[in-house]
């Protein structure tokens, strides 16, 4: 029990805090730089995933042709997820304006989508972004700069979330987390993970495109076989609401991760660190030791309940650990925004969301369709 309490501690703790160190560590002695130009424009193609987006697409259709970047160097694709809405009526309206809808077949999902339109993409360098994203005047310039190091095979925006107020949310606090820990492994080495709302690929990584399996982690993934290597840009911003209804949210997450989660199974050869070296062991860190923090929350409960009979330190421990529980109950029922109640109520829901996650992958649940959180 003293075993499985203090593993189950330290592994919780590895996740959040050692993974993140060891990277500091490592990029004080091997630092990684990307060769980006400014000047360096090559032809993109902007592809916009939609399902029945009629309140939102017209914003976003707008933000992206004024966009500062040369017209001729850019074609604007949005992809319906075969929407039943005026989606599809409204972006044939801006047809004359360069607008090009690819409307699935069938509804097949996001990733589904997102490769018709790959397959009609004109150009060498791809650009994917959801409607509910707002991409800042420039944004198409910095993140495509980047592809002049021959190195990188995609890019990753940086997340700013804001709430209906305009203020940064309790979730943004994690998102600036998630931020820092992205620039630390593009120093070392490669991303782990992309920003699904905004990102760019070599047309050349998006040829293998399951679509049954996120397309941001796919594309790094596939980058990684290729010998390239995935950042993140902290100049390239994409900009989105909190989602409004939390139950809508939280669904949202739990979906996410279960396609997480089968994505990495599918691709478990990637762990390998004889093939994949530093990778291996940052997606090991970053994806699958983080996606047990609720295994591993359930086990240090149990032992240290077993412990404290005995035990008046494991006593004081478990008072400790209730608190805790307590505060995150507090949080969630209540509309104290304390950061001393903020913290676990978040800490909580998000490892909740892992845990029913896994048990919908280990109960044969698959998610392909989607539908957009409403923000």
């Amino acid at each position: 029990m003293v075993k499985f309490f203090w593993g189950s501690i330290l592994a919780i703790f590895y996740a959040y805090f050692g993974y993140p160190l060891v990277l500091y560590a490592i990029s004080r002695r091997k630092s990684v730089s990307v060769k980006s130009d400014d000047a360096y424009l090559p032809k993109v193609s902007l592809i916009i995933t939609a399902h029945n987006e009629a309140r939102r697409i017209e914003k976003k259709i707008i933000n992206s042709l004024e966009l500062d970047y040369p017209r001729e160097n850019i074609e604007i694709l949005v992809a319906s997820d075969a929407s039943s809405d005026e989606t599809d009526k409204i972006v044939q309206g801006y047809a004359d304006k360069g607008i090009r809808l690819v409307r699935s077949p069938h509804r097949g999902g996001k990733e589904f989508a997102q490769k018709c339109a790959i397959q009609q993409a004109a150009y060498d360098i791809i650009v994917f972004s959801d409607v509910a994203t707002i991409l800042e005047n420039d944004g198409i310039r910095k993140i495509v700069s980047n592809f002049a190091d021959s190195s990188v095979g995609c890019v990753s925006s940086e997340d700013r979330v804001k709430d209906q107020q305009g203020n940064t949310s309790g979730e943004g606090a994690y998102v600036r987390y998630e931020m820092w820990l992205r620039a630390m492994e593009t120093r070392v080495n490669s991303v782990v993970g992309l920003s699904g709302s905004f990102f760019a690929a070599r047309k050349a990584v998006c040829q293998d495109w399951p679509v049954n399996i996120p397309s941001d982690f796919n594309t790094l993934l596939n980058s990684m076989r290729h010998g390239l290597r995935g950042i993140s840009d902290p100049k390239s911003i994409g900009v989105y609401n909190t989602v409004s209804d939390s139950r809508r949210e939280f669904e949202r997450k739990v979906r996410t991760i279960t396609r997480g989660i089968s994505a990495l199974m599918v691709n478990k050869s990637l762990l390998n660190p004889m093939r994949y070296g530093l990778f291996a062991w940052q997606l090991l860190s970053h994806k699958l030791v983080r996606w047990l923090i609720p295994w591993f929350m359930m086990l240090a409960l149990g032992s240290n309940i077993v412990l404290s009979v005995k035990s008046v330190f494991y006593r004081v421990l478990l008072l400790g650990h209730g608190m805790f529980y307590i505060l995150s109950l507090l949080g969630s029922y209540t509309k104290i925004e304390n950061v001393l109640v903020k913290i676990p109520k978040y800490f909580v829901q998000a490892n909740y969301s892992i845990l029913v996650a896994w048990f919908k992958y280990l109960k044969g649940e698959r998610y392909v369709t989607w539908t957009p959180s409403g923000r």
